[in-house]
């Protein structure tokens, strides 16, 4: 396994030619986008997705998301490419929104958990955008992380996680936006969310105008359409409490128990409000975007910290935290 720091203002290329070679011959390669790590593979060779899925220990009923330079390239992977998808890709691309599309028969189905349809994005990474182009093909690239564990917002992150799995990690510094990307369903006669993010629903529908409401969760070894879309997912070593400033009581009783265990307790706020009595307090921003960003190297943090518990304080319930919230939320669930 190789590190390269790879500066986003100017990629060295031949770094970039290093790890665009790796792909072209069906390699794993760890890179950074805007969102989380991801762990690449050429995205139209089933043998290197599946290597994918085998490094991460990922089950085949969770697709993985497809990555290109720009929106022709995307396009050149679906059969059908709506008003509601374009209308979309001119408006957030490059940038933090998959859209999900009939897939060219190109696309193996081992990306697609054997589905009709692939998501698809143009990363806003600089990093990112420079190696699509110098590998010239579509890379799929699921968050560089173990299944199920929390996603990489760094390479060190990556390294910690997956090790001698990945042959090249690109060190592009710690990602910005810092959760995964909102997802969009635009195989239907209207679009739908699947997965939440930093793109919120007034967002979109100020730009693709009304959306279906979607169930996030599937059961079993259901095939789901997007990845983010099972039950426990996004989730640190420690275990997540989500509480209320109302719930002071019941807070303070979980403090107490993990202490008699003998455990670590951190604690995650955005307000002073909430009780701050664990081992390791950490006060983040009450914005959500900025909240974002730091959630997934706070709990990262948390986990070296050697914390067991960590109890975090619920965010907002309005439409900008949707993102937030889910991730905790599935990061919490037994």
């Amino acid at each position: 396994m190789a590190r390269l720091v790879v500066d986003p203002r100017r990629p060295d290329p031949s770094a970039l030619d290093r790890a665009a070679a790796l792909l072209r011959a069906g390699q794993l390669v760890a890179f950074p986008t805007e969102t989380v790590y991801g762990l690449g593979a050429h995205a139209l060779d089933a043998d290197a997705v599946r290597r994918i899925y085998d490094a991460k220990g990922r089950p085949p009923h969770n697709p993985v998301i497809v990555h290109v330079a720009d929106a022709d390239a995307a396009r050149a992977l679906v059969t059908r490419w709506p008003e509601s998808a374009a209308r979309l890709a001119q408006a957030f691309w490059p940038g933090p929104l998959t859209l999900v599309l009939p897939k060219v028969a190109a696309v193996p189905d081992v990306a697609t958990a054997g589905l009709p349809a692939v998501g698809v994005r143009v990363p806003a990474h600089p990093v990112a955008l420079a190696l699509l182009r110098a590998a010239g093909i579509p890379v799929a690239a699921p968050s560089a992380n173990r299944f199920t564990e929390l996603s990489p917002t760094s390479a060190a992150h990556v390294e910690r996680t997956l090790g001698e799995r990945v042959p090249l990690i690109l060190d592009g510094g710690p990602a910005s936006v810092g959760i995964e990307s909102t997802v969009v369903d635009c195989t239907g006669p209207r679009p739908r969310v699947l997965r939440p993010g930093v793109i919120g629903l007034d967002e979109l529908e100020a730009v693709a105008g009304p959306f279906d409401v979607a169930r996030v969760s599937a059961s079993g070894q259901e095939p789901r359409l997007s990845p983010g879309m099972i039950d426990r997912h996004y989730a640190p070593r420690a275990r997540v409490v989500l509480a209320g400033v109302d719930d002071a009581a019941a807070t303070a009783a979980t403090v107490a128990a993990a202490r008699a265990a003998g455990t670590v307790v951190g604690i995650v706020a955005m307000t002073r409000a909430f009780p701050l009595a664990g081992d390791v307090a950490v006060l983040m921003p009450a914005e959500p975007r900025a909240y974002a960003a730091r959630l997934y190297a706070t709990l990262h943090d948390l986990d070296d910290e050697g914390c067991s518990v960590v109890i975090v304080e619920r965010p907002p319930t309005t439409a900008a935290w949707a993102g937030v919230t889910d991730r905790l939320t599935r990061a919490a669930t037994p």
